[in-house]
């Protein structure tokens, strides 16, 4: 099974329909990139949840240690962390009630794609969510 990106009216439904985000790699220096993207999407509306056992919190909220501590719901599980542990990310991601797992731009990895495929989630890797925010307004 190869890789490819939902449509573009598919990622559409599911930014529409999403109220919260688990952002694992989130960190709490405005300077960095995950800090900047997770920014817009709370200014857009999404609850943020930071998944990062190095910080307490960013942007308000309480942060957690993995995806299996969240105690609320989560929509999208956002990823920003190497390729190299995305296999732990999505190990972690099926012991939540998610089915979107999404992998920043430059982020991949075909048999975790596969895997998680079959743990029937919507996968979307190698994409960045405030880009496909931006253009799918």
């Amino acid at each position: 099974m190869n890789y490819k990106h939902p449509s573009k009216e598919e990622i559409s439904n599911i930014l529409h329909n999403a109220k919260t985000i688990a952002v694992v790699g989130l960190s709490d220096k405005p300077e960095k990139t995950s800090y900047k993207v997770a920014s817009v999407m709370q200014e857009n509306g999404y609850r943020i949840i930071p998944v990062n056992p190095t910080i307490d919190e960013a942007l308000g909220e309480k942060a957690y240690d993995s995806l299996s501590d969240v105690p609320d719901q989560i929509d999208i599980i956002n990823v920003f962390r190497r390729s190299i542990f995305l296999k732990d990310v999505a190990k972690d991601a099926v012991t939540t009630d998610a089915k979107v797992f999404w992998a920043q731009q430059g982020i991949f990895d075909q048999d975790v794609y596969e895997w998680l495929k079959k743990q029937d989630f919507t996968v979307i890797m190698d994409y960045c969510i405030k880009v496909a925010h931006a253009t799918t307004q």
